[in-house]
């Protein structure tokens, strides 16, 4: 694991220590949910990528709030309430029944009583968290180099999103495939999605898709050492052989997406272009085949630097 700004981290190397983290991230992801008011697409439900790991960003409760945050420096998960009070949660390896129990704990302390679908999703088989002694490993070294990950994927998604001014998700982190996604929406709506995610009611599928959209995002199970992935719903003719760059990435018909491997990204002389014209031309490819009103969907986002 390089100490550089994208670090390499070899999927084989961290499996375990990701398997684990990836419960722990549903943990606390659902935690967020039971308390939070829908909004479209289920985007109440995310983390996001914060200064010291991934945060809740803070969650209603009664007549104030609290947050959940995985500090993958110092290795902890610190719950936080408007209240002033805070309880700690190490990460290190233990089951993960054992963290379940530690942040119920903790949060009970807080006052912050919390019943939830303790039992994993979009994942086979589907343990429950309480019985989970399987995913019990956590690798500080490789958590912090995935964290480093997340930083540079988020920071350039983040200026990818700046230059779309229709309706676009913020860029967060969906602990159900353990992903971070950004997705963009043409204002139109689309078919039922028809489900089909592993432990997973079809209906929160039918939520998430149910605007036509064209998303990208980052994902530690693709390549040696995790992928970049684009892929447009409902997909149109013509978006799966629509000449994409950079060289190295390719439409998979397995996964009906673009994919390109980080190691292609962390290796290129210049990360952020190449990570860029990735995004941006397979989102052309959803949208001019599509048939999106580009005009209107998208601006300069330094159209007001001049009066600055």
């Amino acid at each position: 694991m390089a100490e550089t700004a994208w670090p390499a981290l070899r999927v084989d190397d961290w499996t375990p220590t990701r398997d684990t983290l990836h419960m722990w991230t549903q943990i606390v992801g659902k935690v967020r949910l039971a308390h939070a008011p829908l909004v479209n697409h289920w985007w109440q439900a995310t983390l996001y990528v914060s200064p010291r790991g991934l945060t809740t960003s803070a969650v209603p409760h009664g007549n104030g709030v609290f947050d959940l945050e995985f500090d993958f420096i110092d290795h902890h998960l610190t719950a936080r309430s408007s209240s002033g009070r805070s309880r700690t949660v190490a990460l290190e390896s233990k089951p993960t029944a054992q963290f379940y129990e530690e942040v119920a704990a903790a949060l009970g302390d807080l006052g912050v009583h919390t019943g939830i679908r303790a039992t994993p999703n979009e994942v086979d088989p589907a343990i429950p968290f309480a019985e989970d002694h399987e995913h019990a490993t956590y690798d500080p070294r490789a958590v912090n180099a995935f964290w480093r990950q997340l930083l540079q994927a988020d920071r350039v998604m983040g200026r990818f999103r700046s230059h779309f001014v229709g309706k676009v998700s913020p860029v967060h982190f969906f602990w159900g495939a353990m992903d971070l996604a950004c997705t963009r929406f043409s204002g139109r709506g689309a078919p039922t999605h028809p489900g089909g995610a592993p432990n997973c009611g079809d209906w929160v599928m039918a939520e998430g898709y149910s605007r036509e959209l064209s998303s990208c995002g980052f994902w530690p199970g693709g390549g040696e050492e995790g992928a970049f992935y684009a892929y447009a719903y409902p997909e149109p003719d013509g978006f799966a052989t629509h000449p994409v760059q950079p060289e190295g990435a390719r439409y998979s018909t397995a996964n009906r997406q673009y994919l390109l491997p980080y190691e292609v990204v962390r290796r290129s002389a210049d990360p952020d272009r190449t990570l860029m014209d990735f995004l941006q031309s397979t989102y052309a490819a959803a949208a001019d085949h599509g048939r999106w009103d580009r005009a209107a969907l998208e601006d300069d986002p330094a159209r007001w630097d001049h009066l600055r």
